[in-house]
């Protein structure tokens, strides 16, 4: 039997993400926050849909030496780091080895915060209700990082929005964020770009243009809304 991917690409996901959660609002004063690269396309097309202000919230991969594809763990911005420890302890991996990768990744973060934010500053995040959008879940280690990242910034509420992840870490991150909306969660995941016709890699430009157009939309309409 055949599958039939169910996304043509991040933007088509987006937008069926867009669909979804419209159903499940309203998301009175929500923030949309992207983690790129990936999650910025889809959230760009969630948060233009339903009118929400979008973001970002950095957040990188540790992956195990030798297997950089398997995620040890995840740091995000504000300095938080989140492990698998099963994953620390099966591969007997060393707290040096650790602190060496998580180096390396907090200077890629960094660089990143300051191509894609440049002199904008972050968004007002306490007392807000939080939907953090990627476009995919496997282990979940990276979006585990952004809810603790979430929650140190003063989030009323944090949802997680994404459209197809592994059924295992989906219900682990149940437990964790106040709500999970995913569109399809598999028992068996393979990897999240199976379920895309195109997963090409989102580059550093196309971030950028995303976030500027939505940063563009926003100050326009909040202008607008001071003039009327």
């Amino acid at each position: 039997m055949s599958l039939t991917i169910p996304f043509s690409d991040r933007a088509h996901a987006g937008r069926a993400l867009a669909e979804r959660l419209a159903s499940e609002g309203p998301w009175d004063d929500a923030l949309v926050l992207a983690l790129p690269r990936g999650g910025v396309p889809m959230a760009y097309e969630a948060a233009s849909r339903l009118g929400l202000e979008l973001d970002i919230l950095l957040v990188r991969k540790l992956g195990l030496p030798g297997h950089a594809e398997l995620a040890m763990g995840a740091i995000a911005s504000g300095a938080v780091r989140v492990m698998n420890e099963d994953i620390v302890h099966y591969a007997h991996v060393s707290t040096a080895t650790v602190d060496a990768v998580a180096e390396r990744e907090l200077q890629e973060l960094q660089r990143r915060e300051r191509v894609y934010r440049g002199e904008r500053p972050p968004p007002s995040v306490r007392g807000r209700p939080v939907i953090l959008i990627d476009d995919g879940l496997a282990t979940g280690a990276t979006m585990r990082a952004a809810i603790e990242a979430a929650k140190l910034l003063g989030a009323a509420q944090v949802i997680v929005a994404v459209p197809v992840g592994a059924q295992d870490t989906v219900e682990q991150l149940r437990r964790q964020a106040d709500r999970v909306i995913c569109l399809f969660s598999p028992q068996d995941l393979v990897a999240v770009g199976y379920w895309y016709q195109d997963f090409g890699q989102t580059s550093d430009r196309e971030v950028q243009e995303l976030l500027q157009q939505a940063w563009s939309a926003n100050r326009t309409n909040n202008y607008g809304e001071r003039q009327a």
